[in-house]
């Protein structure tokens, strides 16, 4: 496996963050708040917004000092307020390294050493093996198949519900 490190974003990160963000392979995966094409102004909003929200938790993915993805995770609130959910992206040239699975390891670990949440878990579009194995990897079970629950890109999908509980 490379060796990475999680860490708080910084300004020279909206660079490599728009570099490695720009491709349809990782937007068609994400929600469509992730726009594509993914500018470096976009970066810099993901930066400035994601990294300082209250009742989140975004810390960039680096490689060798370079910031080549995200991962993070939202509290819940109301009833839910004892979860949170994960979310993640890393760049292309650094898939199938082992990278997401430890990354998320090691952002669960801190989320639940940290803050008072019992449950993290995750929503995959079904066509996802790759992030449904890393979240396997990492301890995440399969809790259930949303049926026709995402739109995206024209097209409804199922996802699926993968989760960690303390």
């Amino acid at each position: 496996m490379m060796n990475f490190k999680i860490r708080q974003f910084q300004p020279e990160d909206a660079e490599s963050l728009a570099r490695f963000g720009n491709n349809d392979k990782i937007a068609r995966n994400l929600r469509n708040a992730f726009p594509h094409p993914f500018s470096i102004e976009n970066a810099i909003w993901y930066i400035n917004n994601y990294g300082v929200k209250p009742g989140q938790c975004v810390k960039a993915i680096a490689v060798n000092g370079e910031a080549v993805g995200t991962i993070g995770v939202i509290m819940q609130d109301d009833i839910h307020c004892k979860s949170a959910e994960l979310g993640y992206w890393l760049g292309e040239p650094f898939w199938n390294k082992g990278i997401v699975s430890a990354a998320i390891k090691e952002m669960c670990e801190f989320i639940f050493a940290e803050y008072d949440i019992v449950r993290i878990y995750a929503e995959v579009f079904s066509y996802n093996i790759g992030s449904q194995k890393a979240l396997e990897k990492a301890g995440f079970q399969l809790e259930g198949i949303l049926k026709r629950s995402i739109y995206k890109n024209g097209q409804i999908y199922d996802s699926c519900i993968y989760a960690l509980v303390k």
